[in-house]
């Protein structure tokens, strides 16, 4: 049998089964890259052969000689003049595969940077409808907010359009991707993020839309509730399905990334209370079937809020054996917010309208609502504190970058809109239990949060217009313009 190579560098025979944290690569995302030296995880003690003992080149690296060694990795920048002398080979394979990008001075048309557009980039509109919900949520209401909320409401259908444009160019143009982005193993698990944009344009259409317009939006949107739901399950059951027949997951690669197929299951019981809401504040109650819409958000709103429940209890445990994610994997722990908040915002919002939704002698009982709204506050209080105690994980997981010298690791990547979108589930949910229970304090502290949130969204959002302009990001790699490693420096 042939010798093998990672990355370029010549392995011994059986190389692969004594090592196998070396032969996966190191993807540009980091949700789904195995764990690597310096992770917690030991390889397993076997005969290491020749191995490179000089603390300034590769450490634990299997290589026929030296020579060789030095010379395909000062090829592949794995090590270089100056560089710290106990560098873990993690961080040289990832500085690498940094310098495999084309140089910022490279001619690259625009036709090359749209075809590099991936489904990621609508966590972007989802976290700008996210922040027009926060601001219809406040419940101290001023002309000025509502104008606010509308120009993040416009801005988000206008961003939402331009995203369908370019991805859909990047699928015209490179056949084939579109397939590919169902099977690649981080794109995969984001395609739903178009599913939740919709979600977050239709909340906001019933917030900002129904009162002001004609009953024939109310009925449109109560149609558009109804396939929301179908999509929203079936879109769910197929994702996953189609992760689990092509794709392999290893629990130490986990972070709560993985609930994102389900996503689109979280908004519906949002979707359905402030559908209801408009029809009640319009006086067209009537006009809709309130019951119906309320049983099958709640019902398919609990259906994700348990698969993500499963999902993150997975989360922890991997918490418990591998400890935090990576440097690029921290933005996705704020995702575990999001299934709590929304579904507590779903229900105690509901569970206010329960006096609406329900007759008097529903199910033969009437005291129905009055039950159905204390269970609700309840519940959503149970479901409020847990999202409060993801949130402090997930915020105290970031401490160590506000030290400079940790900072330089933290690169953008359009995952910091996890940042803002979970957290807007934390921040309605504040806002509808301080309504629920008449409390100041609530009110004001869903107030700061909101506050807080937007000014993260207005960072995140400069940080990605920065990186757009600097080419970090729609960037092709050599690989990606079908360029060897030689033909890229020679460019």
């Amino acid at each position: 049998m042939a010798d093998r190579s990672v990355a370029g560098l010549p392995r011994a025979r059986g190389h692969d089964d004594c090592y196998p944290w070396l032969s996966s690569g190191i993807t540009e995302s980091g949700y789904e890259s195995p764990a690597m030296e310096g992770d917690g995880l030991r390889p397993p003690r076997r005969p290491l052969g020749h191995l490179v003992t000089d603390p300034g080149r590769l450490r634990g690296v299997l290589t026929p000689s030296t020579t060789t060694l030095n010379t395909n990795a000062a090829h592949l920048g794995l090590f270089d003049e100056g560089q710290p002398p106990n560098e873990s080979l993690a961080e040289r394979m990832m500085r690498a595969a940094k310098a495999g990008k084309l140089g910022k001075g490279e001619k690259v048309g625009l036709r090359e940077r749209i075809c590099c557009f991936r489904w990621t980039w609508f966590t972007m509109t989802m976290a700008t409808g996210g922040i027009a919900n926060v601001l219809h949520s406040i419940p101290y209401k001023a002309e000025w907010l509502t104008a606010v909320g509308l120009a993040f409401f416009f801005f988000n259908i206008f961003l939402f359009l331009t995203n369908c444009v370019l991805i859909s160019l990047r699928f015209y143009w490179k056949p084939g991707s579109f397939v590919d982005s169902f099977t690649d193993q981080f794109e995969s698990l984001f395609i739903s993020s178009i599913i939740v944009s919709t979600a977050t344009i239709f909340i906001t259409i019933c917030q900002y839309g129904i009162p002001n317009t004609g009953s024939w939006l109310l009925s449109t949107m109560e149609a558009i509730f109804w396939i929301y739901i179908c999509v929203s399950t079936l879109s769910s059951a197929s994702l996953y399905l189609t992760l689990w027949s092509t794709q392999v997951f290893p629990i130490h690669t986990m972070t709560p990334v993985w609930v994102f197929p389900a996503y689109p299951l979280l908004l519906s019981a949002p979707f359905g209370a402030n559908l209801i809401s408009a029809a009640s504040k319009t006086g067209r109650l009537s006009q809709v079937n309130t019951i119906p819409i309320a049983i099958a958000a709640l019902t398919v709103q609990g259906t994700g809020f348990l698969i993500a429940f499963m999902i993150n209890a997975a989360f922890l445990y991997r918490l418990m054996t591998q400890k935090l994610p990576r440097d690029h994997q921290r933005p996705g722990v704020f995702i575990s917010i999001g299934p709590s908040g929304f579904t507590a915002a779903g229900i105690v919002s509901l569970g206010t309208l329960a006096k609406e939704i329900f007759p008097a002698d529903f199910m033969g009982t009437p005291h129905t609502a009055v039950i159905l709204k204390l269970m609700a506050y309840m519940a959503g209080l149970w479901l409020w504190g847990l999202s409060i105690w993801f949130f402090l994980v997930s915020v105290g997981s970031l401490w160590k970058y506000l030290m400079p010298e940790k900072r330089s690791k933290f690169e953008f990547q359009m995952t910091w809109f996890s940042f803002v979108f979970p957290n807007t589930a934390l921040v309605t949910a504040t806002e509808g239990l301080g309504i629920a229970f008449d409390s100041h304090g609530l009110k004001l502290f869903g107030c700061v949060l909101a506050g807080c949130i937007v000014l993260v969204w207005v960072l995140v959002f400069t940080r990605m217009l920065k990186c757009l302009w600097d080419k970090e990001l729609l960037w092709p790699t050599p690989k990606e313009r079908g360029l060897s490693a030689d033909d890229a420096d020679d460019n």
